[in-house]
């Protein structure tokens, strides 16, 4: 019988499920004390000031790029080998999306020579993509928003538990953003978290997650106020008690299962190496990554349909991260994207595979996909 080998899976038992049915028999489901529990315990373990529990990271990216006053007529530098939501988020304040490209075939983060290509006097902030769980050049970003007076966001969906030169990433920026999507190394299912240092900025974004209202029905509820003042316009982006039940779950794991991905990605690296149709990025990077996802590049001589497809085949399930942004037909007709703008990144959007990596996989599964991979080349 053919194996099963999914792309991501869940490291769930029954502390979470019974950290769940806690929150069901409180009969509090909305935002409340499990929630304050999971942001002091967030905040504590990325030894920031202040965060905040929201329903997913797209609305944390989007409450970011409003209080730091991006609006209609200014632009953003971000990457375009991202999910959707990174610029997405741009938009949604009326800005432009400028894409810069990938630094090189070796490491799919953001390039900072394009970044400085791409700075423009409508440039108001660089949000930035932590890509597969490793962090981008902080140092250079952080000089080169500090040269051009521009504000500095993190996506950091897929680096829950990086550090960039002992700082967690989401924790360097003005303002943190972290995903705990299904398939994330922290999972709630859906869920996020943004976290800044700025206590202005905190303020603000404490408002603006909740309608802009000054309290919230949990303060009534403990008596803390007997109404409440709406004095922005926020949005309804406000996390929830049994997401929070799962993340406190969740976070007390995380270190644990990030080596524990390590383990994988070095087995990977080692077996895969020295396979001349296959790149490996990041594979001798020097920070400490959280190793979200595991992708490999493939030379433009193999096809990577028939690639996926033998895979496949053999119960052995892959993605693609990511289709470049700048080439959706949205984008391309909105701004007038062309291909050719980014070419690393096209390259990368046209033969990058991500192979299957969690924690709870095993090494002779792992290995079952390598020799695959092997075959599937020969």
């Amino acid at each position: 019988m053919t194996r099963k080998i999914p792309l991501s899976d869940i490291d769930l038992d029954n502390e979470e499920i019974e950290a769940v049915t806690n929150v069901l028999k409180s009969k509090w489901l909305s935002m409340g004390p499990v929630t304050e529990e999971f942001e002091n315990k967030f905040k504590e373990y990325l030894n920031v000031k202040n965060a905040y529990a929201v329903n997913n990271c797209t609305a944390a990216l989007h409450i970011a790029h409003k209080v730091l006053g991006i609006k209609e007529g200014d632009e953003v530098i971000c990457p375009s080998l991202t999910f959707v939501a990174t610029a997405n988020s741009i938009l949604y304040c009326g800005a432009k999306p400028v894409f810069a490209d990938i630094t090189s075939f070796d490491d799919f983060n953001i390039s900072l020579d394009d970044i400085l290509e791409k700075i423009t006097p409508k440039t108001k902030a660089i949000t930035l993509v932590h890509y597969a769980g490793y962090p981008c050049n902080m140092d250079a970003i952080m000089e080169i928003a500090e040269d051009y007076k521009l504000f500095v966001i993190e996506d950091a969906a897929h680096a829950s538990g990086a550090k960039y030169k002992g700082k967690i990433a989401g924790t360097i920026g003005d303002v943190g953003c972290f995903s705990f999507f299904s398939n994330k190394n922290l999972s709630t299912g859906e869920g996020g978290m943004i976290v800044t240092n700025n206590d202005s900025l905190s303020e603000k974004i404490r408002i603006t997650r909740s309608h802009g209202m000054t309290t919230l029905t949990w303060d009534r509820y403990k008596g803390h106020a007997r109404s409440y003042d709406v004095i922005d316009m926020g949005f309804n982006y406000r996390g929830n008690e049994i997401m929070s039940a799962l993340g406190q779950v969740q976070l007390k794991k995380l270190d644990k299962n990030n080596n524990r991905r390590k383990e994988i990605v070095d087995l990977y690296i080692k077996e895969l190496k020295n396979i001349k149709e296959i790149n490996l990025p990041f594979k001798d990077y020097k920070e400490k990554s959280s190793y979200h996802i595991m992708p490999i590049l493939l030379s433009k001589e193999v096809s990577r349909n028939d690639f996926i497809d033998k895979l496949k085949e053999n119960g052995i399930q892959t993605s693609i991260h990511y289709p470049p942004i700048h080439l959706f037909s949205y984008y391309k007709n909105k701004f007038g994207f062309k291909e050719g703008m980014l070419p690393k990144t096209e390259f990368v959007g046209e033969h990058e595979v991500t192979l299957p990596l969690y924690p709870t996989i095993n090494k002779e599964d792992v290995k079952y996909v390598i020799e695959n991979i092997k075959r599937v080349l020969e």
